[in-house]
Parts: structure tokens; C-alpha cells; sequence
């Protein structure tokens, strides 16, 4: 069977390169590369919050055939979710599918003055082995993470006597992303301003976040480019004639790393920095907007039979086989696997198929995994997400890789579960990719599991 029919999860290529690398892992060179990516983790600050970025020392290899399908599948997947989301925002009735709340359907009217909702985005896919393997299970359209650490990590892993030894026998490239970002906000910026000056930018968030040590990466790009560019706290913003300053600094661009119900909760819908987007006194990337497609029902609205008319058959293929079933949480008849039935019952009964997400959460918070609870406790989530707006999605299979790693002494090489995250610019063009790698089903940093290794394209010498 070709690469193309299973979905080129089990590329052998990569298969045989993860061996290559395993077998070169004598006790001395995998010490003494632990030792060295911890001090590089320390010197570079790559950690998430007290804890470093990585505690293995491979990275994700992928085959150029294997991320040319990952990369076409995302684009036609995103370029469906975008025509779903300009048709919803002239469609009230399309648009009420998202289950926006009353304050972002609001602010989600304001016009940034972009081509697209969301320049900088991610998508959180499983790549396993089979037909049609490759699965997207959300898209982080809002404030996507993890560019800079990706390359960051890449570069600290170059340098390990682990991968001097690998590239013997292979060559291994890695796909910048970080770059691509700067690249989008500075786009996005000269869209919104209609000339090309120089914009003067803050990174914005909470002075606490645990992401704040990738802030400073970004920080480090920009100034590199020569553009004034500071890390703010949305708190220490005001605006005034026409002008919004952080800290007392005029800015005109934001690179939005706040959520938005973040910032709306803590600081009001009436607050400086929501007022300077909406008065278009500041370009904000990713705007409001972003809000339709960040939502997870983005998905189940996207691939719902009630949209496919909106769509082209390339895109609507795409979608059948690379988007798990997925729907709102609501008293409705659907197609499920070609035949029609009614939602909650089918939800009821089939708990070992099925997950539970809020619309709009993150770390993990709120997921219910159908097979790893209790009747009584599927019931008790039915319930919450009958009551809260929820999505049901088709359980997933999770694939696993060996992964190595130094501990107490000794060379330890364990599967994880590993799901694959590409980074998108301008919802069009694959630029790079996040790998995360755990024990734990949800494979979510935040939630305090897991780690992010880098990815690299390799090919046999």
C-alpha cells in the first residue's frame, strides 16, 4: 500500500531513523547530551513556568513526504474553516452555531482592517498510523504558542553530541517558525495601516503567565529587526486621544498573547485596549474576530453536513477524512457514519467513543474521555455540557513513539503519546511544527503534563 493510503503515519523512513538515532545512544553520548540540553534549557530560559520545556533527548523526525501531506491537509482544512467563518459572519443563524457569547459577538464585528481572521495560527492534530491517520482535534486560531520555543529548542538540540552522531547518516533540517510569526504581525500591521513604516509593538499578557520566558524570544526576533518592541501587561494600559500607551509607551501594534475572555473578565469590555482596537487606533493580531474559529465548534461546524455546500469537494474531502466527527452538544438530529441519529441518545450510549470539550477552555480543563470514566460520571458530564456550551468529538486514536531520555543514571527509552501541532501564517502556508509528548491522554503542557521536543525534516544520507 502506498504512503499516501495510510495517511503516511508509519513512514518507514522516520522509522528507520528513529532507530538510527536509538542506536547511537551509547551511555557516554546520552549523558553527556542530558547534561547538555539541561544547561542549555537553564542559559536560554526554556522553561513553562518552574519547569523545563523538554526532559528527553530525541527530537520528532518527520520525512519531507510526510510533512508536504500534513502541510496540504492543514491548509484545505483552514481554508474550509475560513469560508465557514465569512459566511457565519454575514448568517446569524450559521454564526449562533459557534456559540458566541454576548460580548464577543459584540467585539467580533470590529473590522482589523486584515485579509484573514487569524494571521498567526496552530493546528493540534494526532498523526497515527493508518488510512486517513492524520486527525485535528482543535485549532488554536486565537494565540497559538510555541514557535519560538520550537527553534529554540531545535538550535539547543543541534549542538547535542546525540544528533552529532545521527547526522552521520542522515541530514536533519529544521522548519523555523518563529520568523514566519514576526513575518505575519509585521504583514498584518502594513495591511492594517496601509503603508509600510515601522510599527512599535508590545507583547501582551499577564506579567505571570507560565509563557512569559517565550515573550522574551519573541522580544529578542523584533528588536534583532530593528523595531521598537516591549513586553506589557494589559493592566498598565491607557488610551487617550487616540493614542494607546502600555506603561506610559505608545504602541501600534499588539501581538495579542492575552485571551480575550482573559482580558475582557479581568480588565472589562470597556477597557483601554479593547476601546484602541475597536476605534482602529492600534492593529492587534489576532483580532476579535479570531474569536469564531478559536471556538471548538469551529469544528463541528465546519464539518456538519449543513455546511459541506459551502465548501469545495477538495475541501469537503479533506475535512471527511482528516476532521473526527464532531458536533455541538445540543437536542438535534445529525448524520453519524453515513446513518441519521438523534445526538444525546447517541451520546448516552456510546461513551466509549466519544469526548466532552467546552467550546472555549484550555489545558485540558473541563474534558471529559468517555472511556476512562464511569457510566454515572458520562451521565454527569452529558449534564454539564447540555448546560455550558460543549462539542462532542470521535475519540481519537493517540499514536506513541519511543522517545529516550537520561534518568538517575541510566539510559531510559519509553513510549509517549505524541500529537502534532503545525503552525500556519496567514491561515495558508505550514511553517514549521510543535511536537508535544506525555503519558498522560490530554498531552497538554499547561495542564502540567508532558513536555515539547522540536521537529526536524530528516532524510537518509
Amino acid at each position: 500500500m502506498s504512503h499516501a493510503a495510510t495517511g503516511l503515519g508509519d513512514d518507514p523512513v522516520a522509522a528507520e531513523a528513529i532507530a538510527r538515532y536509538h542506536d547511537g545512544l551509547t551511555d557516554d553520548i546520552a549523558e553527556s547530551s542530558m547534561h547538555m540540553l539541561t544547561t542549555r534549557l537553564r542559559s536560554d530560559g526554556l522553561y513553562f513556568g518552574e519547569r523545563p520545556l523538554c526532559s528527553v533527548i530525541r527530537p520528532r523526525f518527520f520525512t519531507m513526504a510526510q510533512y508536504k501531506h500534513v502541510g496540504r491537509a492543514s491548509r484545505l482544512v483552514v481554508s474550509a474553516m475560513e469560508k465557514v467563518r465569512v459566511a457565519a459572519m454575514a448568517d446569524s443563524a450559521l454564526r449562533a452555531q459557534f456559540r458566541l457569547l454576548d460580548w464577543e459577538e459584540r467585539l467580533i464585528h470590529a473590522d482589523p482592517r486584515l485579509p484573514v481572521a487569524s494571521p498567526t495560527s496552530r493546528l493540534d492534530a494526532f498523526f497515527a498510523p493508518g488510512p486517513d491517520g492524520l486527525k485535528y482535534t482543535e485549532y488554536n486560531a486565537e494565540t497559538p504558542a510555541g514557535a519560538a520555543y520550537n527553534d529554540s529548542l531545535a538550535a539547543a538540540f543541534m549542538d547535542l553530541p546525540a544528533m552529532a552522531a545521527f547526522r552521520k547518516h542522515y541530514i536533519a533540517l529544521n522548519v523555523p517558525a518563529g520568523a514566519s510569526v514576526v513575518q505575519a504581525l509585521l504583514e498584518s500591521y502594513y495591511s492594517w495601516r496601509g503603508v509600510r513604516d515601522t510599527p512599535s509593538v508590545v507583547i501582551l499578557d499577564w506579567k505571570e503567565v507560565p509563557t512569559y520566558s517565550e515573550f522574551v524570544l519573541f522580544e529578542r526576533l523584533l528588536k534583532d529587526l530593528g523595531i521598537p518592541v516591549m513586553i506589557g501587561d494589559p493592566r498598565d494600559a491607557e488610551y487617550a486621544n487616540g493614542v494607546l500607551t502600555i506603561a506610559g509607551t505608545p504602541v501600534t501594534l499588539i501581538y495579542k498573547r492575552v485571551l480575550i475572555d482573559e482580558l475582557v473578565l479581568q480588565c472589562g469590555e470597556d477597557s483601554p485596549v479593547v476601546r484602541a482596537v475597536q476605534d482602529g487606533a492600534v492593529c492587534m493580531v489576532n483580532p476579535f474576530r479570531c474569536k469564531l474559529l478559536h471556538k471548538k465548534a469551529s469544528l463541528a461546524v465546519v464539518s456538519d453536513e449543513q455546511q459541506a455546500h459551502l465548501l469545495t469537494a477538495e475541501e469537503r474531502a479533506v475535512v471527511a477524512a482528516h476532521v473526527p466527527w464532531t458536533r455541538v452538544v445540543e437536542e438535534r438530529q445529525t448524520q453519524h457514519e453515513g446513518r441519521t441519529v438523534d445526538l444525546l441518545p447517541f451520546i448516552r450510549e456510546n461513551k466509549d467513543r466519544l469526548v466532552l470539550k467546552p467550546n472555549d477552555d484550555y489545558g485540558g480543563k473541563g474534558i471529559v474521555l468517555g472511556w476512562t470514566v464511569s457510566d454515572a460520571e458520562w451521565a454527569t458530564g452529558l449534564m454539564t455540557a447540555l448546560a455550558n456550551p460543549y462539542i462532542v468529538q470521535q475519540r481519537v486514536v493517540l499514536p506513541s513513539e519511543a522517545f529516550p531520555a537520561w534518568v538517575d543514571g541510566r539510559l531510559h527509552i519509553a513510549d509517549r503519546m505524541v500529537d502534532t501541532a503545525p503552525f500556519l501564517v496567514q491561515q495558508a502556508v505550514v511553517d514549521g511544527c510543535l511536537t508535544r509528548i506525555a503519558t498522560d491522554p490530554l498531552l497538554n503542557v499547561t495542564a502540567g503534563g508532558g513536555s515539547n521536543v522540536p521537529t526536524f525534516l530528516v532524510e537518509n544520507r
